[in-house]
């Protein structure tokens, strides 16, 4: 098949907005990997500021491109609720969250793991920080585990809505703030 020049520009235009698309959609446009950063004792929530150590139920952290420090936060509904803003413009570099499979519910530390790659349980009986919350898992079959005792929805990453993760109701059910 013989391809007329307007044609090969066409195409090779398109394939560079293709790429540039997976490129942006990527964890990272550098090659410097991105790990997560472990919580201390005096790590704070950026969205109210409350102590992550302080608290049960499954962290995460957000990488924002052009940042080196993660927005932390103390609840997995704030992180969805920040990525699922309609008003959220940043391009977010990686997302990480708890593997509650491994670490403890109750004081959490390390486990973490790409939140995209997660498998979420929403509605079960377990309160984080912030009352009701997604337990986040690496594992599936942890996940169904979690479930089963606790009650809850399985979902993937990409099935969380927005109206999944409506913040309201988080202050109601914090009797420590």
């Amino acid at each position: 098949m013989i391809i007329n020049r307007r044609q090969f520009i066409f195409n090779t235009l398109i394939t560079a907005i293709a790429g540039s698309t997976l490129i942006g959609c990527s964890q990272s446009t550098t090659s410097k990997a991105i790990t997560a950063v472990e919580i201390d004792p005096h790590t704070t929530c950026d969205l109210d500021g409350m102590l992550l150590a302080d608290y049960p139920g499954p962290k995460a952290q957000i990488f924002y491109q052009g940042k080196d420090t993660p927005t932390f936060f103390c609840d997995t509904v704030e992180m969805f609720h920040t990525l699922l803003s309609p008003e959220q413009v940043k391009v977010v570099s990686a997302a990480f969250v708890q593997d509650m499979g491994k670490a403890d519910w109750d004081q959490p530390h390390g486990n973490w793991i790409l939140a995209k790659d997660g498998y979420y349980v929403l509605g079960s009986k377990r309160h984080g920080s912030m009352g009701p919350t997604i337990a986040s898992f690496a594992q599936e079959a942890e996940a169904q585990k979690f479930a089963g005792q606790w009650g809850g929805k399985l979902l993937r990453y990409a099935e969380i809505k927005a109206d999944m993760v409506d913040l309201s109701g988080g202050a109601l059910h914090d009797t420590r703030m």
